[in-house]
């Protein structure tokens, strides 16, 4: 649109003449003024109706909410009294010389201000296309963009090259999760669980590699921590010492990840009354079998020899690390390694156990990553101990006939992240148009969450 002015840049032009457009906000009729709160993507404005503008004050009747006008304004200073200190545009309003109607909408089924707002999940999730608008729902969404950014951003601070990678697969990297099988021409193949196999042949070349995909899972939960199809966040590394190099990797990732949203998002964090999780210096690294342990020690439960954590053991072993040093994050490595998918590297020393590791953070595990075997005929003993199809994954295995040097790498959710960042209830929350065995956009039954 020529000549339009962004709200967020209205307080350089006072004392002129402006064209803005966007949608309305909020509308109030005070004597013979009317006032209207107008935003776009960068901000919002209060725009007045005076009197003495008798087309503008005829016009202005008919607007309602959510209706787009293209306005003609003159950017004038606020009087002392109503100043508005810091808030946007809280010194300037915009005095209409003239209304445009782009769009009427109709009127909105529910309450959308800030304050007002308060649908229940379900309900949100039914009228998506219209609560997108909605400040909380767009705070979410703002800080997820930051937190993809991010990654991005420091991925390729430290030289990893972006790849993406197929979202339909021969095989599954990890066999323990469900997956969506599909038809291929009349052969099985399968949505992605992770890019995991491609980007291990992808570090094979690039040394260091990272990407952003969906990826899919077909567990049959529908619980508030899971979804069927979320954005995975993955990166792989070559000639490490060991594991550690890994998790330093993905703690520094994280710690970045962390400034950027308390940077660029403080408004978003404060809208949504969000604080950040705590990041010490160095992150408490404990073995499965030490957490475990901790929590008999702790609570008197007795999880000792299982071979994996549970919700209830994530949300204790947090509550004791941050107990004890005040960090929201703890790493817990060591876990068994039949419990692992084929490519986890064992721990020479112990076997039975790999050098896999997680993040967790406020009770959920946000991260999964470690040391892989770089080894063609570790591999090759693994695929045949984990009872998989040579042939499946012959393109992987290939790679690592060529001489592949020590690696690792990590990943973790957008949505989960996010969730977890936030504070947020449910992981649906966090995904904008969220597919979980309940809903894809519309729901698919009358079962609730």
């Amino acid at each position: 649109m020529k000549n339009r002015i962004y709200i967020k840049d209205l307080k350089d032009h006072i004392g002129k003449e402006v064209v803005v457009a966007g949608w309305v906000d909020v509308r109030r009729d005070q004597g013979k003024m009317a006032f209207f709160d107008m935003r776009d993507m960068t901000g919002k404005v209060q725009a007045v109706a005076l009197p003495n503008h008798t087309d503008v004050i005829e016009k202005s009747k008919e607007v309602r909410l959510e209706w787009v006008l293209k306005i003609t304004g003159l950017v004038n200073k606020r009087p002392e009294r109503n100043i508005k200190a810091g808030v946007l545009n809280g010194e300037i309003e915009l005095e209409i010389l003239n209304i445009e109607i782009l769009s009427e909408a109709l009127p909105l089924p529910f309450d959308m201000s800030l304050d007002g707002y308060n649908l229940e999940l379900t309900t949100e999730l039914d009228n998506r296309a219209i609560v997108l608008r909605q400040p909380k729902v767009q705070a979410v969404f703002k800080v997820q963009e930051t937190v993809i950014d991010s990654f991005r951003e420091f991925m390729k601070k430290n030289m990893f090259f972006e790849f993406q990678a197929p979202a339909i697969t021969p095989a599954t990297a990890e066999g323990g999760a469900e997956v969506f099988q599909v038809d291929y021409f009349g052969k099985k193949a399968y949505l992605t669980q992770s890019p995991q196999l491609y980007k291990q042949i992808v570090m094979s070349a690039f040394e260091r590699c990272f990407s952003v995909n969906k990826v899919f899972r077909a567990e049959p939960s529908s619980t508030t921590r899971h979804l069927t199809e979320i954005v995975s966040l993955d990166a792989e590394m070559g000639f490490i010492d060991s594991w550690m190099d890994v998790r330093d990797m993905a703690e520094e990732t994280v710690r970045y990840i962390l400034k950027q949203v308390e940077a660029k998002n403080s408004e978003h964090l404060k809208t949504l009354n969000a604080t950040l999780p705590v990041m010490i210096d160095k992150t408490p690294t404990l073995s499965l079998r030490e957490i475990q342990q901790k929590i008999f020690e702790k609570y008197g439960r007795d999880v000792r020899g299982e071979k994996d954590t549970n919700p209830e053991d994530e949300r204790q072993i947090c509550e004791i690390i941050k107990e004890e040093t005040g960090s929201d994050f703890v790493f817990v490595y060591g876990y068994p390694t039949r419990k692992k998918p084929f490519y986890i590297y064992p721990n020479p020393e112990e076997p039975e156990y790999n050098e896999g590791m997680d993040l967790l953070c406020r009770g959920v595990e946000w991260l999964s990553g470690g040391r892989r075997i770089n080894d063609y005929k570790q591999l090759t003993e693994h695929v045949e101990l984990w009872k998989m199809d040579p042939s499946k994954v012959k393109m992987f295995l290939e790679a690592f006939k060529y001489g592949v040097p020590p690696e690792g790498g990590f990943a973790f959710g957008a949505e989960r992240i996010t969730m977890q960042l936030l504070g947020l209830k449910n992981i649906r929350e966090a995904s904008m148009f969220p597919r979980d065995m309940n809903r894809i956009d519309e729901k698919l039954n009358s079962d609730g969450y």
